[in-house]
């Protein structure tokens, strides 16, 4: 009830002499719709979209990236050098690099940093993402040896990998590798404790080009420019308001009444209007994302592959993407995004009702009698919500199965989702970085977001080896490999590839779209006058 009465008052305010957008763009305060309320802002604890927005102003890694072209730059680290066999990484720490309360940034905190990311007691869905480091899984597994991350002193740290990887370079843009500021999470509780409320306005203490201010509940939060950023003269924003508004037709009118400089994205029914919409102000761009279907296979009859496949083969996507969502989405028929890195599997998942028919037979459900009543679960959205009746219906008109839709606030449906207490959810995995692995390595046994209740130690086995594989072609043909394995267990069933719509205030400069939609705030300012 008060966050309704916070938006209705938002959008009151809209109804003065000046905006909130055109105040914002005098005072250089960016408004930004955020979707969701973030489950937190410890980066080793977050696994969505709506924390990394609002993280990526707060912390920095070893290194950033260009808004335009996402190649790495300098963080942190103001250089690094890697041996010949490519396995050992020294990275040069800027002596100007500070935490926000004056403190230095060292080498120590990387350290500490990512032993406590990888520690088991903390449970962090992402430590997989640093199994790339020596000893970094059996670490996490609950081996002694500590993962090869070595301060060589205050201002030089060396990281040791198992074995050459192309892409880790790229990986360390994200959160699962920012550092944190081991005082200020041990003064306010275990170093290792999921609870740690060290994350709130009172006590946070980041390196990034923003510091957190305020964060209400459910209604906004605020970074204010940090002034002991390394590159404070470079930022031109004072400040940055996330609003978490995950109905999308409430954020779509804050736009239109000058409330947001950007929103989320954009209600479907919206989409043809906006396409017509010659103001510049709708942003259509691809996005290294894909939208899928878990499934809890350790729940029947969903543990039966053969029903599985049936549920996916009876899904016609292109009437998803052509005549729902209709703004440039592609029918996913595998995993991984086409051209990922230049990476397209050889084959895919295609539409065939009559062998789903066939197979729901075999399994013991013929024409879908006898098949118990499941539920589909996805979190709070229209888009999300039709997305689901189109395919509840699908399924009832295919293969005569009735399926139950349930919808949850982000953060319970992530709990949801961690625990497995669903039989279908909705989800989606952006890309971290542009590279095949990281999309596959999300279904791992052992990765903390795999949410399917699914393994398979062939499939472990082909995105271990590629991990260290320096050939190209070779490391492909092991991610095709792995692509067939879920082809044919189907743990998840890919819906569509993503494009990424959206509304941008003209007054926004140096917001450039990229296909991880990943936009350093450093690089970004406003205009008044536009």
């Amino acid at each position: 009830m008060m966050r309704r009465v916070f938006l209705v008052c938002c959008l009151a305010l809209a109804l003065q002499a000046q905006t909130r957008v055109e105040e914002g763009n005098r005072t250089r305060i960016l408004h930004l719709g955020n979707g969701a309320e973030p489950e937190s802002l410890d980066p080793h604890l977050t696994t969505g979209v709506p924390e990394y927005q609002v993280l990526k102003g707060l912390l920095e890694g070893l290194i950033r990236e260009d808004g335009k072209t996402l190649e790495p730059l300098p963080g942190v680290a103001e250089r690094w050098e890697v041996s010949e066999d490519a396995r050992t990484y020294t990275f040069y720490l800027r002596g100007d690099a500070a935490w926000s309360n004056g403190d230095k940034v060292t080498a120590e905190d990387f350290v500490f940093s990512f032993t406590r990311m990888l520690s088991p007691e903390l449970g962090a869905e992402y430590a997989y993402m640093l199994y790339v480091i020596e000893n970094g899984e059996s670490y996490h597994q609950g081996g002694e040896e500590k993962p090869s991350v070595v301060a060589l002193n205050e201002r030089i740290l060396e990281v040791t990998l198992e074995a050459p990887s192309p892409f880790f370079i790229r990986m360390l843009n994200h959160h699962a590798f920012y550092p944190v500021h081991a005082p200020t999470i041990r003064a306010a509780g275990g170093e290792r404790d999921r609870a740690n409320p060290w994350a709130r306005p009172e006590t946070f203490v980041g390196n990034g080009p923003f510091v957190l201010d305020e964060w209400s509940l459910q209604e906004r939060i605020f970074l204010k420019k940090s002034d002991t950023y390394w590159n404070r003269d470079a930022v031109r924003l004072n400040g940055i308001f996330f609003y978490p508004v995950d109905d999308l037709q409430t954020e779509e009118r804050m736009f239109r009444s000058g409330l947001l400089h950007k929103t989320s994205s954009v209600p479907l029914p919206r989409i043809p209007h906006y396409q017509k919409d010659d103001s510049g102000v709708f942003i259509s761009a691809p996005y290294l994302t894909t939208y899928y279907y878990l499934l809890n296979t350790k729940r029947p009859p969903l543990d039966d592959v053969r029903v599985r496949q049936a549920l996916a083969l009876s899904i016609q996507r292109d009437l998803i993407t052509d005549k729902l969502l209709k703004a440039g989405e592609v029918p996913a028929t595998w995993f991984t995004p086409p051209k990922t890195a230049g990476f397209s599997p050889s084959q895919g998942l295609m539409e065939d009702v009559e062998k789903a028919q066939a197979l729901l037979a075999e399994a013991g459900f013929p024409e879908g009698k006898g098949f118990p009543e499941f539920t589909l679960l996805y979190n709070t959205s229209e888009s999300h919500k039709a997305i689901a009746q189109v395919i509840q219906q699908m399924w009832r008109q295919h293969l005569g199965i009735r399926v139950r839709l349930q919808n949850q606030e982000w953060q319970t449906y992530m709990i949801s989702r961690r625990g497995l207490d669903f039989d279908v959810a909705r989800a989606g995995w952006a890309g971290d970085y542009a590279d095949p692995h990281n999309f596959l390595d999300l279904h791992l046994s052992t990765g903390g977001n795999n949410h399917t209740g699914w393994g398979s130690e062939a499939y472990d086995k082909l995105i271990q080896r590629a991990a260290g594989e320096t050939d190209t072609r070779e490391r492909f043909s092991l991610y095709d490999q792995a692509e067939k394995i879920l082809t044919d267990e189907m743990p998840l069933i890919p819906i569509y590839w993503y494009t990424r719509n959206y509304l941008l205030d003209p007054s926004v400069k140096g917001w450039h779209p990229n296909i991880l939609d990943r936009h350093d705030y450093s690089e970004v300012y406003l205009e008044e006058g536009n």
